[in-house]
């Protein structure tokens, strides 16, 4: 399906906000259903396991800010949580929390990768072609 040059900007916001969102919601929408499922899982088991491991603590916009900005790229929920941490009432310390601060990241991580892919994606996909779009 070829869209017009306005809708393209529009259409690779829309995929890529989706994707940060909802981790696999920008192949959903661009008809990849499994890419969808399976980056689902991988970075919110990933999420999930670190939160295990180390606690909801490991999320610390305050103490843990270079940790932080990589678990951010998880989801706006993370913020949600940050909020909630950011007292320190949740503290934790040791190994579990490196742990959990290093498997929180990296789905970050993880998923900052399937958003820009997706977003490439809905650009390569969607763009007129021809030798002036070229």
């Amino acid at each position: 399906m070829v869209r017009s040059k306005t809708n393209l900007p529009a259409l690779t916001a829309l995929v890529s906000l989706a994707a940060w969102c909802i981790p696999g919601a920008g192949y959903f929408i661009l008809g990849r259903k499994t890419h969808a499922v399976t980056i689902f899982g991988a970075v919110a088991v990933t999420f999930c396991l670190g939160l295990y491991i180390g606690s909801i603590g490991v999320i610390d916009p305050v103490a843990a800010k270079p940790w932080y900005v990589a678990q951010i790229l998880n989801s706006p929920l993370v913020a949600v949580i940050g909020r909630i941490t950011a007292s320190g009432e949740f503290a934790v310390y040791g190994k579990p929390n490196e742990i959990g601060q290093i498997y929180t990241s990296i789905s970050g991580l993880l998923n900052c990768l399937c958003i820009v892919k997706s977003a490439h994606l809905a650009y390569e996909t969607n763009r007129p072609t021809g030798a002036a779009g070229a």
